[in-house]
């Protein structure tokens, strides 16, 4: 068992070299997961995420380490509400390594991600979830995500795509 006291969350410093090889490799390993679609980052993403990512005032990541060992990331951008006429945040990319699950990590990064959209002065958070994974939306209820609605005779939000190439 991991004690979370052994755990540092830390704001990912993308020009930090040992801060972009944990976000390339936290990120290639979860596209290798199931829920991340199975196969793992293309040449591509892995040689140039991290320096499209530096160019992005917009987005920020949340890397969490085991002593020297990186084992978690969130991957958030900024969008803007207009409702509310503020920043929002969505969450991208959650990911803790299968030997740290179930210790805390993910909830102690989102206090980090919480902290900078708070900065940001963003009005809500947002994130999408596959509704298989239950582990995932069951923290996710536990950090008091719910399901998007506006009036609940419209129903819920739903999470669609259009691939453009």
């Amino acid at each position: 068992m991991i004690a979370l006291s052994s755990i540092r969350i830390a704001r990912t410093r993308y020009d930090d070299p040992a801060h972009a090889t944990a976000l390339v490799e936290l990120l290639d390993a979860y596209a290798r997961e199931p829920v991340g679609g199975g196969k793992p980052l293309s040449d591509f993403a892995r040689a140039n995420l991290v320096d499209e990512l530096a160019t992005r005032p917009f987005v920020f990541s949340v890397l969490a380490f085991d002593g020297e060992t990186p084992v978690g990331l969130v991957n958030a951008i900024e969008g803007f509400s207009t409702f509310a006429c503020r920043p929002l945040v969505n969450v991208h990319d959650v990911i803790v390594l299968p030997s740290h699950r179930g210790r805390g990590i993910a909830a102690s990064m989102f206090v980090e991600v919480e902290a900078i959209a708070r900065e940001r002065d963003a009005c809500k958070l947002t994130l999408e979830v596959l509704s298989g994974n239950r582990a995932a939306r069951s923290l996710y209820g536990k950090l008091g995500f719910d399901d998007y609605q506006l009036d609940p005779a419209m129903g819920h939000a739903q999470f669609m795509q259009k691939w453009l190439g």
